[in-house]
């Protein structure tokens, strides 16, 4: 009876158990050794590859590249670092620049070619921070840097000047030499590639350089391009040798106007490039002046002429002598007046009449005329075309039948001499001068198209530099998502799955168990964890364990 009765108690008495379910930590110490060994391996991995891609973030060690700038330059430099997405920092306060340093020499050639850093040029400032106790040299050589320094900045500031050096030589005056050494004054000019300097821009720069310098002469101011050529006058006493920019330029603009008349009166005739010309001239560039004095014949008629000048001369000279003759009113009555031409060879005066004395008398009159003069000066132009050569070159007539096969074939000779013609007639042609024109006939070569580049495109080198560049970010992140995906996220998902309990199945505990514990629901997992959970039900509650099986083996009988 109480057997009887001990089943329906039992059975009245029967409460749900649920285990305790354990926490992250367990779970995951409870995972496999694989697991645990795949899980710390995909860590590992991940951390190595933010550890690669932190030290490539990183440039590293830096280095200086340039110090002591001025603001100006530094300003410049760090505009250019910017366009060139070079990473930067500033030290000592901003007057340094540092950069990586394994990019230390090439930014430095490409600041190089970009004409950086210019340089800072001081000038009279010098003067602000005088020390103590300087003597009369330093102060002079301060003076005179300062005055080069002012002189570069205004030099400077022209347009067609990239960079300048003024060169001063200022001699020590001393009032014991009777002789006193005068400055003199260099100018080294950098010009912008393409520009050049005409002659009113070099003469005001030395008339800006002698005028800053006391005493000092325009002609001892020498100035010179980068490429060392004097474009300042040469001195006294040294004639210049060739011709200067602007009388090249001059050369160069009448060769070319000549060339563009024989293209434009030529192409209509035989076509668009269908021909080539060339014109050389030989201008004369000498200063000539020319003095010339013509006189007019004299007048026939003296009365006719202006009288510029007379001068007579007149002298007498007596010799008194014994009285002779007889004596009365005839021996003493005065001489004749005397008679002389105007021009002529001087005559004697007649001696007194009646006189015993000889008188000696000479009369010289001296009369200039104004003559007539003209005076003609001549000066020849400067640039006069002395000669003038013309070679043009004309390619073969071309010409399409009807089924259309293209035909080449030379110009005729009447053909080329109509061209000549039109040529000497464009040109100016003079025989007189010795002028020369040549117009041939000639096929012109077909031009030879560029040869395509068969490179295949994953040898072009803008993909394989791109490559590189991705390369070991795309490596790094491939290995990333390999360790989350296939290591970590399988081993974190057996870790974080719950224990779901088995459908249906009601665990009975017995009669000393305590009345809160409830069977345990079970569901059908996989093999392995269903396999797990029935172990740890059994360490844990083997009563139950026991009852069950007794269930099993009481149905099945």
């Amino acid at each position: 009876m109480d057997n009887a009765l001990a089943p329906a108690a039992s059975a009245s008495l029967a409460t749900p158990l649920v285990p305790a379910t354990p926490g992250f930590a367990a779970r995951l110490s409870a995972l496999p050794a694989k697991s645990k060994l795949m899980m710390a391996a995909g860590i590992a991995a991940l951390i190595a590859v933010l550890a690669a891609l932190t030290m490539a973030g990183n440039p590293g060690d830096w280095k200086v590249l340039y110090a002591n700038l001025s603001d100006k330059d530094g300003g410049a430099i760090l505009t250019q670092l910017s366009q060139m997405n070079v990473p930067y920092k500033h030290a000592d306060g901003g007057s340094a620049i540092l950069v990586p340093a394994d990019k230390v020499h090439d930014v430095r050639l490409k600041l190089a070619s970009a004409g950086l850093p210019k340089g800072s040029v001081v000038g009279f400032e010098l003067m602000d921070n005088a020390r103590f106790g300087q003597t009369q040299f330093q102060e002079r050589l301060t003076f005179q840097r300062g005055l080069e320094g002012e002189l570069t900045r205004s030099i400077g500031a022209m347009a067609a000047v990239q960079s300048a050096r003024v060169h001063l030589a200022l001699p020590n005056q001393n009032g014991f030499f009777r002789e006193q050494q005068k400055p003199s004054a260099s100018v080294m000019l950098t010009l912008h590639p393409g520009r050049t300097l005409d002659r009113s821009q070099i003469a005001g720069i030395v008339h800006l350089v002698s005028s800053s310098v006391p005493e000092l002469s325009p002609k001892a101011v020498s100035v010179l391009d980068q490429t060392g050529s004097l474009l300042s006058q040469a001195p006294d006493g040294q004639a210049h040798q060739g011709l200067d920019a602007q009388q090249l330029q001059y050369v160069a603009q009448v060769e070319g106007n000549l060339t563009r008349r024989i293209v434009d009166l030529l192409e209509p005739v035989v076509g668009r490039d269908n021909l080539r010309a060339n014109v050389t001239a030989e201008l004369d560039f000498s200063q000539v002046e020319s003095t010339a004095e013509e006189f007019r014949p004299n007048q026939g008629d003296p009365s006719q002429a202006a009288v510029r000048s007379q001068q007579t001369s007149e002298s007498n000279q007596s010799t008194p002598g014994a009285p002779a003759g007889v004596p009365g009113a005839a021996s003493n009555q005065p001489p004749v007046p005397a008679s002389a031409p105007i021009t002529g060879t001087a005559q004697a005066l007649q001696g007194a009449q009646g006189g015993a004395g000889a008188a000696n008398g000479r009369r010289d009159r001296t009369t200039n005329y104004e003559v007539d003069k003209t005076v003609r000066v001549t000066r020849n132009a400067v640039g006069q075309v002395r000669r003038l050569n013309a070679a043009v070159v004309v390619n073969h007539k071309v010409s399409t039948d009807a089924k259309g096969k293209t035909k080449s074939e030379a110009l005729s000779a009447e053909e080329l001499d109509k061209l000549t013609a039109l040529v000497q007639e464009s040109i100016g042609f003079s025989k007189e001068r010795g002028d020369s024109v040549k117009v041939i006939n000639a096929p012109f070569k077909a031009a030879v198209a560029p040869k395509e580049d068969d490179t295949p495109l994953y040898r072009q080198p803008w993909l394989v530099d791109l490559l590189r560049g991705a390369a070991m970010p795309a490596a790094l992140a491939l290995v990333a998502l390999v360790a989350v995906f296939g290591f970590i996220r399988p081993a974190l998902k057996a870790a974080t799955t719950p224990v779901v309990p088995l459908k249906g199945g009601q665990l009975d505990v017995v009669a000393d168990d305590p009345p809160s514990a409830v069977p345990l629901q079970l569901e059908a997992p996989r093999m392995q964890e269903q396999l797990k959970n029935a172990r740890e039900l059994a360490k844990e509650n083997p009563v139950a364990v026991a009852n069950i099986v007794r269930g099993w083996v009481n149905k099945d009988l």
